[in-house]
């Protein structure tokens, strides 16, 4: 019987594939039109397919029923005008028409549509477009390392997986995770491109499940259109990217710094208890958050006040400022979930803000926390009602948002939403409306503020809103940690850098001090430093032993110590949308291999992480790309770069090197951020034969001011280093804007691995004294008050 069973299967296929052959061989060319310099439409007997080129490196490709049909306006991209101009090249049975880098071909007989870059194949159409249904398929080729599809734990390369487009919380996740929080319809491959397919609908995104050498796409409606972007690097594709979705805006400086977060702060007694424990032990802190009890003293039923309890936070306004004159900004968490229990139900229900059912009336239902309806955040009206919401929050005293719940959690597909809109048609791009609610009502009232917006749910482009997502309900275990890098590395690469985790982990009540220690020095080199956990164990570590205490706090120093390093990471990433973390395979983008690892990874351009991901490992194995040498930040020892190496590890911290030639600079360490100036820092540059000359730069502004960069309202420090054979010069270069007051008057300088006593050391000229001790020279108090500062050292 399962003979018969596999042969009729194996007769099913045969048939199916074969309907698929005719059916690509029965689509027809026609013609084309180039519709203007950068437009080419071409007919087929299914229907037309418009090639857009937005710039050299990216094309947008939309197929249209009709020529004249309308494009649907895009929730993620937005385009720019466009100066390139093609020049279509057409032959017996091809048409041809590219940039100097992207290009199409089109074979007329039998139809099909190739994507090059630079002459070279990327890939090419399977059947292209459905007619009948959203729907586009892709060859791949048979080696290819294909990634994306958002926030999961699959591993680095999720070739073989058909990934669900629709978000979704995952409670107490471990190693492994198919479906999250953020369901992103992009993918990119290790042939160095990427294809965003721009529909927001539910679906789903096939990256060759079958094993036959085929990526697909379907949605449940929407466009039929996707952007393909490629160049010669990583860097430039994502740049590519996010010129289209956007660039994240440089967050306030203190959301670089350690919040204290648990699953919650019960009153407001004990709030103020935790952060003058903070105080007491001198861990710095920059951020306190409130959990769901500051609206109500109950977790079921309470979800929608939106207002502080005042049995147990009787007078926030003032805790909030006691906290505001520490230095300490206060985070409150917010659902879009309206419970009919909830004091604000019926001003809800009167304001007209809630989503409908088919009858027209708000539409409710049960899920975890109480009989409830959702928050309609399309709804203009609904939009000014929660807006004013948050609005006399922050006039209380508030300085951050947390959206929770977002996907949104429960979301039934019979309720419709303003305009008509289906449930399955928005259910991804809840999350992101919601925060472009926040971010540009912050843009229209207080302009120059940067908002902290930390959301659970969005959609590709949702960095363009200031969104801080981080990983959802991990489990409090080795496992919850260990899938931590992919996940950043990978939204990273999708647009999202800085995408985190609750640090320690959330779900459960292991006490593990060894997870929790090691979980907070990978945390350091994470976008954003937030330990958060349900309440059986804390999460903070003024609350944990002695021994873990100790070990947190060293971590969490050399966090506020890195700010100047830090800062200009998320400045990078507001310009040029580099990520945070990166993975290894941006460095050597040929080097296949290096995409299946997430476990040792960049932090910026010059460090180099291997967190500790399992329990009581002495030996961790860590790849040294091949660019550079590199150096132990905290031995010194050098490694040839190129190569695996079996290194010992420290209770203290994590495996952490630097790239030979980089500058570091290393600021003192204060108990928040609001003490943080940019001088008598500390710059450390690593010395090594094989780089003859290196150039860093250093970004800063107040830290706070929205649009700093563009109103010329910044200060940069410029080094650049070149060594001869007989001295070693160095140019300091301080570079401030006509907009801005400096504050840096000294710094202090730090050359590691210097092989021996220099001869002499001048700045501008002038003989100074210095310190050489165990192959490092030591310049104390270098004055910076000239636009240009010379370091001469003879060796």
């Amino acid at each position: 019987m399962r003979f018969i069973y596999i042969r009729l299967v194996f007769v099913l296929v045969l048939v199916s594939s074969s309907f698929i052959k005719v059916k690509a061989q029965n689509v027809e060319y026609k013609a084309f039109e180039q519709k203007n310099a950068q437009t080419v439409l071409v007919e087929t007997s299914d229907g037309f397919y418009q090639f857009e080129f937005l710039n050299s490196a990216s094309l947008q490709v939309s197929f249209l029923a009709e020529a004249s049909a309308n494009i649907e306006s895009s929730h993620a991209v937005e385009v720019s005008k466009s100066n390139i101009s093609i020049d279509p090249k057409v032959t017996a049975n091809n048409l041809e028409f590219s940039t100097y880098g992207i290009g199409v071909k089109v074979q007329k007989q039998p139809f099909e549509i190739r994507y090059l870059y630079k002459g070279e194949e990327l890939l090419k159409h399977k059947n292209g477009f459905s007619t009948d249904e959203v729907k586009v398929d892709f060859k791949v080729d048979e080696n290819e390392i294909l990634m994306g599809g958002g926030a999961r734990a699959l591993g680095m390369n999720r070739r073989g997986h058909k990934l669900p487009l629709y978000n979704r919380a995952h409670y107490g996740y471990e190693t492994r995770s198919e479906q999250m929080n953020f369901s992103l319809p992009i993918v990119f491959s290790s042939k160095k491109y990427l294809l965003h397919f721009d529909n927001p609908t539910t679906g789903s995104l096939d990256l060759d499940s079958q094993f036959n050498n085929t990526l697909v796409y379907e949605a449940s409606s929407g466009a039929k259109r996707f952007q393909l972007i490629a160049a010669d690097d990583w860097e430039t594709i994502l740049e590519n990217y996010t010129d289209l979705t956007g660039k994240q805006a440089l967050p306030a400086r203190w959301t670089l710094g350690n919040f204290a977060s648990r699953f919650g702060y019960h009153s407001q007694e004990e709030t103020e208890m935790t952060v003058a424990k903070f105080k007491e032990e001198q861990i710095p802190l920059d951020a306190v958050i409130l959990d769901l009890y500051w609206f109500g003293n109950e977790v079921m039923g309470t979800m929608g006040n939106l207002k502080f309890e005042k049995d147990s936070f009787p007078n926030p306004e003032r805790m909030m400022k006691r906290f505001k004159d520490k230095g300490i900004k206060t985070v409150l968490i917010t659902e879009p979930f309206m419970l009919t229990s909830s004091n604000r139900w019926d001003e809800s229900v009167q304001a007209d803000v809630l989503v409908k059912d088919s009858t027209g009336n708000a539409a409710t239902y049960d899920f975890f926390f109480g009989n409830t309806a959702l928050i309609d955040v399309f709804n203009p009206i609904a939009k000014n009602w929660f807006w004013n919401i948050y609005k006399g929050l922050k006039k209380q005293g508030a300085t951050g948002w947390w959206g929770d719940l977002g996907e949104p959690e429960v979301h039934p597909e019979h309720l419709l939403h303003y305009g008509n809109q289906k449930a399955y048609e928005v259910h991804n791009i809840y999350g992101t409306e919601w925060a472009k609610l926040i971010f540009e009502n912050y843009q229209n009232e207080f302009p120059k503020e940067r908002p902290f917006i930390l959301m659970r749910a969005g959609y590709s482009g949702a960095q363009k809103y200031g969104m801080m997502p981080w990983s959802g309900d991990v489990n409090r275990s080795w496992g919850g940690l260990q899938s931590q890098p992919e996940i950043s590395l990978q939204m990273g690469m999708q647009g999202l850098a800085y995408m985190h985790s609750d640090l320690g982990g959330f779900a459960g009540d292991l006490l593990d001090d060894e997870l929790y220690v090691r979980w907070l020095q990978y945390g350091v080199f994470q976008p954003i430093y937030r330990p958060h956990a349900q309440e059986d164990v804390a999460a903070e570590p003024v609350f944990r032993s002695k021994d873990a205490k100790n070990l947190a706090k060293k971590a969490i120093e050399l966090r506020y110590q890195l700010l100047p390093y830090n800062y200009h990471l998320a400045f990078q990433n507001s310009t040029k949308a580099l990520p945070l973390m990166r993975p290894l395979f941006m460095e050597e983008p040929n080097n296949f291999l290096l995409y299946g690892i997430s476990k040792t990874y960049l932090w910026g351009n010059d460090f180099l992480i291997s967190p500790i991901l399992e329990a009581k490992q002495t030996l961790k194995k860590v790849y040294f790309p091949s660019t550079n040498n590199w150096f132990d930040f905290y031995t010194h020892e050098k490694y040839e770069g190129g190569q695996f190496a079996y290194v010992q590890t420290q209770k203290e911290s994590i495996p952490t090197y630097v790239r030979g030639g980089a500058f570091i600079p290393l600021a003192e360490i204060h108990q928040t951020t609001e003490d943080y100036q940019f001088n008598n820092i500390t710059f450390k540059y690593y010395f090594d034969e094989k780089v003859e000359a290196s150039q860093r730069s250093f970004y800063n502004d107040d830290g706070k001011t929205a649009k700093s960069f563009e109103d010329d309202a910044y200060e940069m420090l410029h080094f650049k280093i070149e060594h001869f054979n007989e001295i070693s010069e160095l140019q300091i270069e301080h570079q401030v804007e006509k907009n801005y007051t400096t504050d840096l008057d000294e710094i202090h300088l730090e050359f590691i691995n210097w092989k021996k006593r220099p001869i002499s050391v001048q700045v501008n000229g002038k003989t100074i004294s210095f310190e050489y001790e165990n192959h490092t020279l030591f310049l104390k108090k270098i004055s910076i008050s000239e636009e240009k500062t010379q370091v001469l050292i003879r060796h």
